[in-house]
């Protein structure tokens, strides 16, 4: 009986470490989109272009997220999209420029001479997302 007592408390007390732990990395998920936003929107009200204030609030949305898996460019636009639309006071200059976060960046360079102006010539081996974007 004593055993089972002593196990109980143990259990809880282990638990309680546990919850206890996970509390400021609950609160940092909760506020990074805020601060990806916080940087965008800044950047952007100071006359930064799109590019330089997103990789700059990605960079920053990628390295507050704890885990194996990073969060991926679309969802970070998504995230920073939400924290503007649900705090619009906050960011009273930003909502002009959340359509750059979605808006398909245009093809560099010129058609070879031998495709037709018609044909499709995207390349999937980008590695910058604001080169890719949403290529489904």
């Amino acid at each position: 009986m004593a055993r089972n007592r002593i196990f109980s408390v143990v259990n809880l007390c282990l638990a309680g470490l546990c919850l206890g732990s996970l509390q400021p990395a609950i609160a940092r998920a909760d506020s990074t989109p805020n601060k990806g936003a916080q940087v965008y929107c800044f950047m952007r009200t100071n006359g930064n272009d799109h590019n330089v204030s997103w990789e700059a609030s990605y960079a920053l949305i990628k390295r507050q997220k704890s885990g194996v898996f990073k969060t991926s460019p679309e969802h970070a636009a998504v995230m920073i999209t939400e924290a503007v639309v649900n705090d619009p006071g906050t960011y009273p200059e930003c909502g002009r420029y959340l359509g750059d976060l979605f808006k398909p960046k245009k093809l560099s360079g010129s058609l070879p001479e031998n495709r037709p102006a018609g044909s499709s010539t995207q390349s999937t081996t980008s590695t910058s997302y604001g080169d890719q974007r949403y290529g489904y």
